[in-house]
């Protein structure tokens, strides 16, 4: 018999995230983790960006960070496998004017419907509902002013359905340099 006393430790730390990530029913706070595995949230934290370094390097699960949670996905190069193997139809495209509104959410977000109009110089009412409805935005509140306008943002699923582990993947928003393109354009013509 071994001397090592009858309860086993639990596996490391990475180990124990990725059990309980698995077991979430959906995203989950980095204080929930160092709560149920009584940890310092500073050590959670590592753990995750370890696990999500390890992930990244085999290319089937990923670490998903938004708004401050975390959740356990499958990697974008996976999806058509998953969708196939579930019978799943394939991700349902989006229009111009949803990709439009959905690219003005996550780069300005929280933002109200009439700041998306504001942008876009026509109604978002059709296409607002459309990216609620298929889950890439949700209500994120009531602005302060006039009427209280609802405030929207990006989700989750808007990372997963684009791949991205979070909003900080987005390519850098570059309008100044296409106004600067537009003037210098006009001023050489």
């Amino acid at each position: 018999m071994s001397d090592q006393g009858e309860h086993t430790s639990l596996p490391d730390l990475g180990a124990c995230l990725e059990v309980l990530l698995f077991v979430a029913a959906g995203p989950v706070s980095i204080a929930q983790l160092a709560e149920a595995l009584d940890r310092k949230p500073v050590e959670i934290e590592q753990a995750l960006k370890d696990l999500a370094l390890g992930y990244s390097q085999r290319g089937a699960l990923a670490i998903q960070w938004h708004a401050g949670k975390v959740q356990l996905t499958t990697s974008p190069q996976m999806a058509s496998l998953v969708e196939r193997f579930l019978g799943m139809e394939t991700v349902s495209r989006l229009s111009r004017a949803g990709l439009e509104a959905l690219a003005i959410i996550a780069y300005r977000q929280p933002i109200t419907r009439p700041g998306i109009d504001a942008i876009r110089g026509v109604s978002s009412d059709g296409v607002l509902k459309s990216l609620l409805s298929k889950g890439l935005i949700q209500e994120a509140g009531r602005a302060e002013g006039p009427g209280r306008p609802i405030l929207y943002e990006t989700t989750s699923d808007f990372l997963q359905h684009f791949g991205l582990a979070s909003l900080d993947e987005l390519p850098p928003f570059e309008l100044e340099e296409l106004e600067i393109e537009k003037k210098d354009k006009l001023l050489k013509d």
